[in-house]
């Protein structure tokens, strides 16, 4: 854990310096500030990780979505999303970015590129001080946690990095509250003028109390499980059927990942995972744990995509180009 704002401005540096300027289930714990009206605005007071090891209050989160039809076997099912974890965020490389990646050098596959880029958000921890959201009920553990956009984290960081903050903005005596200020521009959601408050708080007696019974969470225990090798084949096939625009099969993939709110049952068995050279055959007879769905229906922004090189391309024209997309990558597999 950092211990004073040089600490974690020598960090921040040390990012910007390596990335050229580019930052690399449902319970009501997770406060949804994106329902908050527009107009409003929601003011929360962020704590210091559990995780003393952890320089900063926050922990990166990477997530992939893979967009299907609908559901196999239901007829009247509605498009679906799963969100799967994109492994670059334990830093290893990621088999559906490397494929991705590629797209880009082509100008008609750069929307392909972007509807299945990485989208980045930012786990924090804290208290809601004021809180718009009528029926939103405070758990019984106070300490919420706060999915953070690429847009409001810039928001934080640059603070952090301005020398007229003198203090760590998460200090319980000498701490700052943050308003997230919810407005639109171009019919979108818009953050941009949240702020940290200018003066100087303590944290109640109520909320001490409330860290002392609770204690502080480790955000990295909220990141979703690094995927196993049967896993990180299982997403493979699952990007590859969704670029085909098919439905999601939940015979093969519930016993891994689902769609956010899917009840059906799990039925897959580790010999219903696909094939691939590069895994033993003995890692397929260890039964993987399944992975929790993402249930949080946080906006995610896009970060870091690769610069396009043409107008974005209609939909249509992509999706015309899905059958040349598949081909290339079952190509590749086959070298």
């Amino acid at each position: 854990m950092a211990t004073s704002l040089a600490e974690i401005r020598a960090k921040l540096q040390a990012q910007e310096n390596r990335t050229g300027g580019n930052s690399p289930g449902g319970d009501n714990a997770i406060y949804a500030h994106w329902n908050i009206a527009e107009g409003s605005s929601a003011k929360v007071r962020f704590l210091p990780d559990g995780n003393s090891k952890n320089s900063f209050f926050w922990v990166e989160r990477l997530m992939i979505r893979l967009p299907f039809q609908g559901i196999k076997g239901q007829p009247d099912s509605k498009p679906v999303v799963v969100q799967v974890p994109c492994v670059e965020m334990y830093g290893e490389a990621c088999p559906v970015l490397a494929e991705v990646r590629t797209w880009f050098k082509d100008k008609s596959l750069e929307e392909m590129g972007r509807k299945y880029w990485k989208k980045k958000s930012y786990l924090f921890q804290g208290f809601v001080h004021d809180n718009p959201l009528g029926d939103d009920k405070t758990p019984e553990n106070p300490i919420r946690r706060f999915i953070i956009s690429p847009q409001i984290f810039n928001i934080i960081k640059n603070a952090l990095m301005d020398p007229e903050m003198e203090n760590m903005p998460t200090d319980y005596n000498a701490g700052l509250d943050f308003t997230i200020k919810k407005t639109s521009k171009g019919g979108y959601a818009d953050y941009s003028t949240s702020s940290w408050a200018r003066k100087e708080t303590s944290l109640t007696s109520a909320e001490m109390q409330a860290i002392d019974q609770f204690g502080l969470h480790n955000l990295g225990d909220f990141l979703p499980k690094k995927p196993s090798d049967v896993e990180l084949r299982v997403i493979k096939e699952m990007f590859e059927s969704s670029v085909d625009g098919q439905a999601y099969d939940p015979d093969r993939w519930s016993a891994y990942y689902k769609p956010a709110g899917f009840a059906g049952g799990n039925t897959a068995s580790d010999d219903d995972a696909p094939a691939a050279k590069a895994v033993p055959a003995a890692a397929i007879k260890q039964a993987p744990a399944p992975a929790p769905a993402v249930q949080d229906d946080a906006p995610f922004d896009t970060d870091d995509v690769p610069a396009a090189s043409a107008p974005v391309q209609t939909a249509k024209a992509s999706s015309a180009r899905a059958e040349d997309i598949l081909a290339m990558i079952r190509n590749r597999q086959k070298q």
